[in-house]
């Protein structure tokens, strides 16, 4: 079982990921997983989308760079050594992962050319900033409700 991930071929530049996001808005469709990849001059943007086929269409009418990829999505149990165990099964098998990312809950990491100006500018809207203290608290704090 798979799941269709979209490739946008995009300038690394202020304002290209948010033109592919509000063409998503447009077409009704929802992001559940992305990743930004910078290779210089250009970046490789990936989604996993609800609807992939509108965001295809979307992204094909306003002329970018698209394409459409087959990749598998787990949901793994968030315990201590769960992705060890995951990757190596596909190690043991002499499959190699090309990349991977993260899936959308309501956690995302962001990487930025000026993090100390991004977190500013972040810290005056409605989401909150997490620490590195507040991933250490959440993931004991569900740990002590399991037991």
């Amino acid at each position: 079982m798979t799941v269709s991930q979209i490739s946008v071929f995009a300038q690394s530049k202020p304002g290209h990921m948010v033109r592919v996001l509000d063409l998503f808005e447009g077409a009704g469709v929802s992001v559940r997983g992305f990743s930004a990849a910078d290779t210089g001059e250009y970046g490789i943007l990936r989604f996993v989308v609800d609807k992939p086929q509108e965001a295809l269409a979307a992204l094909k009418e306003a002329g970018c760079a698209c394409v459409e990829t087959p990749v598998i999505c787990l949901k793994l149990d968030d315990v201590p050594g769960e992705l060890s165990r995951v990757m190596g099964v596909l190690a043991k098998c002499d499959i190699n992962v090309l990349y991977s990312y993260s899936m959308i809950s309501t956690y995302i990491v962001l990487s930025t050319t000026d993090p100390e100006r991004a977190r500013e500018l972040l810290a005056a809207e409605p989401v909150e900033m997490i620490s590195q203290d507040d991933i250490a608290r959440i993931v004991a704090e569900r740990a002590a409700k399991e037991a």
